[in-house]
């Protein structure tokens, strides 16, 4: 008979004590009780709570032109989310700033949406380009996310990353002004990146 042992508790590499990571039923939980409130920036990420960076101009900016110039609705089968949750497993709750989703009759109001439901994900970086390429985007490859644009403000630019794997993801163009976006969920749509970032 084989006995099965438990993996150790991880610890903090400064002080090697155990960490207890919180699930995101605990994490909502925080939320009900108060804990956390609706003016808390926060995320959960490896059962750790992030608190994000908060939003400039720019990048409220970038979001809005995003917003206005993504095709969406009834006709195209679509729903576009902004700065919603996205579930990635038991441990991740992020929030990205747009998610172009499979369109539901009860707008994911019955369950919550899993990453299978993502047709596009975009974040848009300005001071938190390291925590968005270095920490998320793996996460977001690994969930199955078809298609992510990272939209990195300090460097003009819009990385195109599709392919997904548990490694990250497999394929990854960088686009400046002059270049064209094309959602791989839509056959013909194209945005300039001039559009959105003027460079």
């Amino acid at each position: 008979m084989t006995t099965q042992t438990k993996p150790p508790p991880q610890t903090s590499s400064a002080l090697n004590l155990p960490v207890r990571r919180f699930t995101v039923a605990e994490f909502l939980a925080l939320v009900e009780v108060g804990v956390l409130t609706s003016n808390d920036r926060v995320e959960l990420l490896d059962g750790v709570i992030i608190e994000m960076a908060p939003i400039g101009d720019p990048h409220a900016g970038t979001v809005d032109i995003y917003t206005e110039m993504l095709p969406s609705g009834v006709d195209r089968g679509t729903l576009l989310r902004v700065q919603g949750p996205l579930a990635l497993d038991e441990h991740s709750r992020l929030y990205p700033d747009l998610m172009l989703l499979r369109r539901r009759a009860d707008y994911y109001r019955s369950r919550p949406l899993t990453p299978e439901d993502v047709l596009l994900l975009i974040e848009v970086a300005d001071s938190s380009v390291d925590y968005d390429r270095n920490e998320k985007l793996p996460r977001y490859a690994n969930a199955g996310v078809p298609e992510v644009w990272l939209t990195i403000l300090p460097e003009d630019v819009v990385e195109v990353h599709t392919e997904p794997t548990g490694n990250g993801y497999r394929v990854t163009r960088r686009l400046r002004a002059g270049d064209v976006l094309q959602p791989g969920c839509y056959d013909g749509v194209e945005i300039p990146v001039g559009e959105i970032i003027p460079g």
